[in-house]
C-alpha cells in the first residue's frame, strides 16, 4: 500500500501517526520529487489536489480521507 501525503497537513500527520502496528505501508511526500513522481505515476496528481491523504491499496483502489484510511487500515 501507498500512501500519499504532504507536511503541513493535519490529517496527513494524523493517519501517520496513528498506523496500525505492522501495517506495510509505504509513506510518499508529494512535495518531493519522489513523491510527486509516484503521485503521477498512479494517475492521482488531480485527486491530491482535491483532497489529501491518498491510500493506494495493493489492488489499485484509492481510498481517501483521514477516517475513510483509517477504517481501511483497520481491516489489516
Amino acid at each position: 500500500m501507498k500512501l500519499f501525503t504532504k507536511p503541513g497537513c493535519e490529517k496527513c500527520d494524523w493517519v501517520k501517526a496513528n498506523l496500525p502496528e505492522g501495517a506495510a505501508v509505504a509513506t510518499h511526500d508529494i512535495l518531493t520529487a519522489e513523491g510527486l513522481a509516484e503521485l503521477a505515476f498512479h494517475e492521482l496528481v488531480s485527486t491530491a489536489e482535491k483532497q489529501l491523504p491518498i491510500l493506494r491499496l495493493h489492488d489499485g483502489r484509492i481510498v481517501t480521507g483521514a477516517i475513510q484510511i483509517k477504517n481501511q487500515l483497520s481491516g489489516c
